[in-house]
């Protein structure tokens, strides 16, 4: 049986962190779920999450303004993330991004499935994906209702020039099993499938392979949903036990503990246990994405950190009821996400060092 649930959330580099918070809250309608930064390496960068309106794992888009590096797309890594809309909702979507001038291949289908294409402002290629059932609510903005509003994740698009291998991974490692194949495209589902729950394989025999760096205008990674850290480490164990030991260890990414391990084809696949007070562990859960959040760890360097980083400003009209006063969570709540990872033996950065902002690399 396998101990994965479904997905949990998407991970992308892209360029402007305003260009981005503008184009998903904006235009395509997500709710901005949390402010804070990357936990790795020498520079700052934001990290921005976003979700539907119950920022429910399976719907979580997560962001690295990354403006110092541009990655290159290719094969190995995620060409696009399918999202779930309501049936008979493309041609708002269609019209919507037209009015907006947003690049896209109009209306096409995929195992029987009208989706759309489309691109982010830096070249990351999202989709909406027509989705009978799904009953997840979607977020409300000024410009994208209910009725039309994208529900979370149908699933990503893996580009790899060779199947079986990935194949393996994904049915051997995870658990998913093979419900189709048309043409170049391979589907993958987990349990019941559907929403949140599916995986396609692109077969790209002759496509260069892209980077694997946080890099802008390239996915990062994938990652899926298990429902404890206990589970994780038995997930950790069947990748040994299988022969993929390049596994990491278990990480403390503060809403979530995570392991990594690159799959066959290329693509980085996380899995991901939420700790028990998720996205609302260091803020109001009706209070989500106000302000920026720092790990317990780096808060003692916050104002250092802050200059590096881009002025933003997230639209008002983003927080359910407008924006509140943010409220200062209790120490103990904050360090909980911490007091977890001891628990469990997920490791985390314990300092904040830095040399330097997200500014371009000079040539």
């Amino acid at each position: 049986m396998s101990l994965v649930k479904g997905l949990h959330h998407m991970t992308v580099c892209v360029g402007g962190a305003q260009e981005d918070i503008d184009f998903q809250t904006q235009i395509f309608g997500q709710r901005m779920i949390k402010q804070t930064v990357l936990f790795d390496g020498r520079y700052a960068h934001y990290h921005l999450y976003y979700a539907n309106a119950d920022a429910e794992p399976g719907s979580v888009y997560t962001t690295f303004p990354y403006g110092r590096v541009r990655g290159r797309q290719g094969s190995g890594q995620i060409q696009a993330t399918a999202y779930s809309v309501p049936k008979g909702s493309l041609k708002f979507w269609l019209e919507h991004l037209n009015h907006h001038k947003i690049k896209n291949n109009g209306i096409q289908e995929r195992f029987g499935q009208k989706f759309i294409r489309f691109d982010h402002p830096s070249g990351i290629q999202l989709e909406v994906l027509e989705e009978a059932g799904d009953n997840r609510r979607g977020w409300r903005t000024g410009e994208v209702s209910t009725d039309v509003a994208t529900r979370g994740f149908h699933g990503p698009v893996l580009s790899v020039r060779e199947i079986a291998e990935t194949e393996r991974f994904f049915v051997d490692a995870l658990g998913f099993k093979k419900t189709g194949q048309e043409g170049p495209y391979h589907r993958f589902e987990i349990g019941e499938g559907g929403a949140a729950k599916t995986v396609t394989l692109l077969h790209e025999p002759d496509r260069p392979s892209g980077s694997w760096i946080f890099g802008a205008g390239t996915a990062h990674h994938m990652a899926l949903e298990v429902e404890s850290d206990e589970k994780l480490t038995e997930q950790k164990g069947i990748y040994e036990e299988l022969g993929y030991t390049d596994a990491s260890e278990i990480k403390d990414r503060m809403y979530f503990h995570s392991v990594y391990c690159r799959c066959p084809g290329g693509i980085l696949v996380e899995c991901a246990a939420t700790v028990p007070q998720g996205f609302a562990v260091d803020e109001p859960a009706d209070q989500l994405g106000q302000s920026l959040l720092l790990p317990p760890w780096f808060e003692p360097r916050r104002a250092e950190i802050e200059a590096m980083l881009e002025p933003i400003k997230v639209p008002d009209t983003n927080f359910p009821q407008g924006r509140k006063a943010p409220v200062k969570v209790p120490v103990q709540a904050q360090a909980s996400g911490d007091a977890a990872a001891g628990a469990s033996g997920a490791s985390r950065r314990t300092s904040a060092v830095f040399i330097g902002g997200d500014k371009p690399a000079q040539k």
